[in-house]
């Protein structure tokens, strides 16, 4: 006589409890590996050590003594000195808090549509994998066309659109930063709807919504984490870039695009630390952060390091 297995509620439920307790073990020991491997790189380090700095530095800058819109005629296109680290503008304002406070601008612009765009690749990445097929193709048809589109014409378009200023920039950064990491995340979910403990949950009753929550997105948050890193430095970037046109943030906020755009015209007159500063912080900070990203994006994805 034969044995017959049969697998029911119950025993899938106790099936369950050793890959969940295997689960957080994995999880453990992605971020055990990711502080190992910044504690092994010299590089990380400083990158981590940093932009903490300038992130505090930048987020603590409307407690500084000194008013980033604060005139001081007499002073103007004074050098660096002790009282004024980055030297004064042409109209006598301290150019270290005009900096830290626009890059906390930046660092603000950059977060808040870094984390829009990344939740709305996750849903539409998710929605393009798991959803019809006439839904996939109109997703497919809208991140081609979204792609295809340069982003800094794209920024502007919806900027204006939307009524420019601050929100306006905001809508039109998050609204096209999200394209690429919807793709990558629609083939992930593709690969992992084929997987065998997703066809035994369907085949025990679990629904589409359990399957969801309990398969497919803890998988993804390796990605979902990396993307929304590396999406950053782009972000604040193409603020920078609008503002530095004109068409971002109003002439009176004193952003890292604006104070750039401002500085340009004194450069052929010798005034170049207006300009240089300020630039040499907005690149130092998109470089170490697009660092850190890629270093992330091999830690949780070695095999990536092959390509």
């Amino acid at each position: 006589m034969e044995n017959k297995v049969i697998i029911n509620e119950k025993s899938f439920q106790r099936i369950e409890k050793k890959p969940k307790e295997l689960g957080t073990v994995y999880h453990r020991s992605i971020w055990k590996d990711i502080a190992s491997e910044i504690k092994a790189n010299p590089i990380a380090i400083f990158a981590v050590i940093f932009l903490t700095v300038i992130i505090i530095a930048a987020l603590l800058a409307p407690l500084s003594p000194y008013d980033p819109n604060k005139l001081d005629l007499a002073n103007k296109f004074a050098g660096a000195s002790l009282e004024h680290p980055f030297g004064t503008d042409m109209l006598g304002r301290d150019m270290l808090a005009r900096t830290l406070k626009g890059l906390s601008v930046s660092i603000v612009v950059g977060t808040v549509a870094s984390c829009v765009s990344a939740v709305i690749a996750l849903i539409v990445g998710v929605a393009a994998a798991t959803g019809a097929s006439w839904m996939d193709h109109l997703i497919n048809w809208v991140i081609d066309l979204v792609m295809g589109i340069p982003h800094t014409i794209l920024v502007i378009l919806i900027s204006f659109a939307c009524g420019r200023g601050l929100k306006g920039l905001l809508i039109g950064v998050a609204a096209t930063h999200w394209t690429s990491l919807a793709r990558l995340i629609r083939g992930e979910v593709m690969q992992l709807r084929n997987q065998q403990f997703v066809a035994v949950s369907r085949r025990l009753g679990k629904s589409s919504g359990w399957i969801l929550t309990r398969h497919l997105l803890p998988h993804l948050v390796p990605q979902f984490l990396v993307g929304l890193i590396l999406m950053f430095p782009h972000a604040i970037l193409h603020e920078a870039s609008i503002s530095f046109l004109g068409y971002g943030l109003p002439p009176e906020q004193p952003a890292i695009g604006i104070i750039l755009s401002e500085s340009m015209k004194y450069l052929s007159a010798g005034m170049w630390w207006p300009a240089v500063f300020p630039g040499l912080l907005l690149v130092a900070v998109v470089l170490l952060m697009d660092r850190l990203g890629e270093n992330l994006r091999v830690i949780l994805d070695p095999y990536s390091a092959q390509e």
